[in-house]
C-alpha cells in the first residue's frame, strides 16, 4: 500500500495548490489560536472552496467548542476534522455526525500509555494520528520526532497517520519502520512557519514514493 502524504500548516491558496500538484492526499489548515501556523478563516474558506474536489481539506482544532468546529467546517468546506486536544470519544463522534466530515483523533506521544489511550477512540473516528510530545511546547509543528517503535502500542484500530518532525530526510525511515497509512509534515516542508518550500514538498513526496515501493 502506498503511504499517503498530508501537508499541514497550509495558510495560502498557493501552498494548497502546491501540495495538490505534488500529489499530496490531504492539506491541513490549523485553527488553533496559539499556533504560528494559524490560518485566517476567510483564507481557509477560499482554500476549501477551491480545493475540496482535488484533495482532502483538513481542519486542525485544539479544544474548540463543538459549535465552532461545526461552523468552521461549513464555512471552509472541510472534508476532515483533526482533533488535536483533549476531546473525548463522544465529542469526536458528534463532530463527525454534525459536519459529515471524517474525524482524525490525534495523540501526543510521551510514552506507551499515551499511545494506548487511543484505544478509547476505535469507534467514532476514522483515523488516528500520532504526534511528538515536547515539554512546554504548543501541540503540533514542533519539528521533533518521537520513538516510532511506540506506535506498535496502539494495537488494532483505524488507519494511522504519522506526524511529528516528518521531513524529506527521515520520512523513508518512518515509512519503513511504522508502515503508516499516511505521513503528516508541517515544519519539515516549510521555508518559514506557515510558508511552504516547494523543493522540500517535492523532495518529501519523492522520498515517500520510493519508500512505499521499497516496502511493497
Amino acid at each position: 500500500m502506498k503511504t499517503r502524504v498530508k501537508i499541514c500548516g497550509v495558510t495560502s491558496l498557493g501552498d494548497a495548490k502546491l501540495a495538490a500538484d505534488a500529489g499530496a492526499w490531504a492539506i491541513g489548515m490549523i485553527f488553533a489560536e496559539e499556533s504560528k501556523r494559524r490560518v485566517d478563516p476567510a483564507v481557509a474558506a477560499e482554500i476549501g472552496a477551491t480545493m475540496r474536489r482535488r484533495i482532502e481539506v483538513v481542519g486542525v482544532f485544539l479544544n474548540h467548542p463543538l459549535d465552532e468546529v461545526v461552523e468552521l467546517a461549513d464555512l471552509c468546506s472541510l472534508t476532515m476534522l483533526q482533533l488535536h486536544g483533549d476531546e473525548g470519544p463522544t465529542f469526536c463522534a458528534e463532530a463527525g455526525r454534525r459536519t459529515g466530515c471524517s474525524v482524525v483523533k490525534a495523540a501526543r506521544v510521551k510514552d506507551k500509555a499515551s499511545v494506548q489511550a487511543l484505544r478509547s477512540f476505535r469507534v467514532g473516528v476514522d483515523f488516528h494520528l500520532l504526534d511528538a510530545y515536547v515539554e512546554g511546547a504548543t501541540r503540533g509543528g514542533t519539528g521533533e520526532t518521537f520513538q516510532w517503535a511506540l506506535a506498535k502500542s496502539r494495537g488494532a484500530g483505524p488507519p494511522l497517520i504519522l506526524s511529528g518532525g516528518i521531513n524529506p530526510e527521515n520520512v523513508a525511515d518512518a515509512v519503513a519502520r511504522v508502515r503508516p497509512f499516511a505521513v503528516d509534515s508541517a515544519s519539515g516542508t516549510e521555508a518559514s512557519p506557515g510558508v511552504k518550500d516547494p523543493a522540500r514538498v517535492e523532495a518529501l513526496m519523492r522520498a515517500v514514493e520510493q519508500a512505499s515501493l521499497a516496502a511493497a
